[in-house]
């Protein structure tokens, strides 16, 4: 069976988030080894860690709200395991925001490293799921 010249863009756009989430996967770790560094991103002075948390904050409940949304089936569409799994990346991608926010407020490091990490192996595991499901309607 070949494929047609069409469906190798669409192949391209599928994989993407499998990349975004290598990369933070491998940012997480180039940030875990450096202490300096993580360091330097967790402890801005007082007022700007705490805007910093806050702003996380706000983006941690507009991605819930998204995934809420997306696993009800209010919005979305590619079906509805697809709108789902995307609601499950939302949830995730929420908890790493989190993660980040409890960073900034503590002025501790390690939160960081779990956020990229939440989200790089949430990004990783949803990519090959979609993958999966979109191969399987084709």
């Amino acid at each position: 069976m070949t494929r047609t010249r069409g469906r190798d863009p669409l192949a391209l756009i599928e994989f993407a988030p499998l990349v975004v989430g290598l990369a933070a996967i491998a940012v997480a770790t180039a940030f875990g080894w450096d202490a300096r560094l993580l360091t330097a991103v967790a402890s801005p002075p007082i007022v700007v860690r705490i805007a910093l948390s806050g702003a996380s904050v706000v983006v941690a409940l507009l991605l819930l709200g998204g995934a809420v949304a997306r696993m009800e089936g209010r919005v979305g569409s590619g079906g509805h395991l697809v709108t789902m799994l995307r609601g499950i990346r939302l949830a995730f991608l929420a908890l790493a925001a989190l993660a980040v926010a409890l960073g900034w407020a503590l002025g501790n490091a390690l939160p960081f490293v779990v956020a990229l990490i939440i989200a790089g192996i949430d990004v990783i595991e949803t990519s090959f799921l979609l993958i999966v499901v979109r191969r399987g309607e084709t």
